[in-house]
């Protein structure tokens, strides 16, 4: 551990900045997709109004089926507000999408979340 005099010998994190800069405006989160929905897809229905530079339908990640919802990423932020304009509301295999600009994910505090009560010794059940 180091200690800095100039900080009243106390431990100091920097803040750290979690802004992104990137083209954030440009991603979308594109929900209630059928689960026979494929990247492809997506791909055609976009491509329609703009340049998509990438597609990402989220899968589980035990079963590796699809979650329903996933991103597309437009080459700009006006062909992004073309396809919301287009495709919000619109049906893809028999779904009505909802299409909005994507928000960073928030960071989830805590390793294990509410599961610190389930840790234990399994009281009671003394074996010998």
């Amino acid at each position: 551990m180091i200690l800095d005099p100039m900080f009243g010998n106390s431990l100091w994190k920097a803040p750290v900045c979690r802004t992104v800069n990137h083209h954030m405006s440009n991603k979308l989160f594109v929900g209630n997709l059928s689960f026979n929905t494929t990247e492809n897809d997506l791909q055609d229905a976009f491509a329609a109004h703009g340049t998509v530079t990438e597609t990402n339908l989220m899968m589980d990640r035990m079963t590796n089926r699809p979650r329903g919802f996933g991103f597309v990423t437009m080459s700009s932020a006006e062909e992004a507000q073309k396809a919301i304009a287009a495709l919000n509301g619109k049906e893809i295999d028999g779904r009505a999408l909802t299409v909005n600009v994507a928000k960073p994910r928030e960071e989830r505090s805590g390793g294990g979340g509410g599961r610190r009560e389930y840790r234990g010794g399994g009281g009671g059940r003394n074996r010998y």
